[in-house]
């Protein structure tokens, strides 16, 4: 059984080497309310690469932490839930059992619909003092994914996870950062990614601006 083992939230802080405002930085709550951008009391620097009804919540797999740590031995006092700046964390789903479009309940009330993987920035290699870090997140596609929110409401550590819909189910978040990270993919691979039911559109968009360039190249 699948369980909320973690629900984080944050203010914007200042990162000390580069003055650089974040919302990296997560701490530990027992509740919070999920509206349609995200839990309340979560907070992000630029809302023009997180936050916002596409990408309300972040869910980042604490399997991870162990590779993370082992390979940035420097960085893993960082290596915890919550580290990587995300609102939920939850043994045993992973980039490999997750797929584009699924649909979870969180306890009674909560319904969240993934949208999009996570793709690491810079600001990750600056919570943890290694350059390669977010290189090293994406070339193992370990990189979390974001939530839509379907239906607002209250939600607890502890809380079931319960699978309610798969739209796509040969689209792990796995596969989707296998084809993506090609040198050059199958263009009828990348028209599949783009065909999936709940991805979102920025990255539909993207994806067919791939597709036209691999087809006239």
């Amino acid at each position: 059984m699948l369980t909320v083992d973690g629900l984080f939230i944050g203010n914007i802080r200042i990162m000390e080497a580069t003055g650089h405002r974040t919302g990296l930085f997560k701490e530990p709550v027992e509740r919070a309310t999920v509206s349609r951008l995200g839990l309340v009391g979560d907070h992000q620097a630029d809302r023009r690469y997180h936050g916002g009804p596409e990408k309300a919540v972040h869910h980042y797999a604490p399997d991870h932490y162990a590779r993370i740590a082992a390979r940035f031995p420097a960085a893993a006092i960082h290596a915890a839930p919550g580290g990587l700046g995300e609102n939920l964390s939850s043994t045993g789903m992973t980039e490999r059992t997750v797929c584009v479009g699924d649909r979870y309940r969180l306890g009674d009330n909560v319904e969240l619909e993934v949208s999009q993987p996570r793709t690491p920035c810079s600001k990750i290699n600056q919570r943890f003092g290694e350059d390669d870090l977010a290189h090293f997140v994406l070339d193992e596609r370990i990189t979390g994914w974001y939530y839509r929110v379907i239906q607002e409401g209250a939600v607890e550590r502890g809380a079931t996870i319960t699978l309610q819909a798969r739209p796509n189910p040969e689209l792990t978040l796995d596969y989707f950062w296998t084809v993506v990270n090609q040198h050059r993919p199958d263009p009828q691979e990348l028209q599949a990614l783009a065909d999936a039911v709940g991805l979102t559109e920025s990255w539909v968009k993207r994806l067919h601006n791939r597709v036209a360039f691999l087809e006239r190249s």
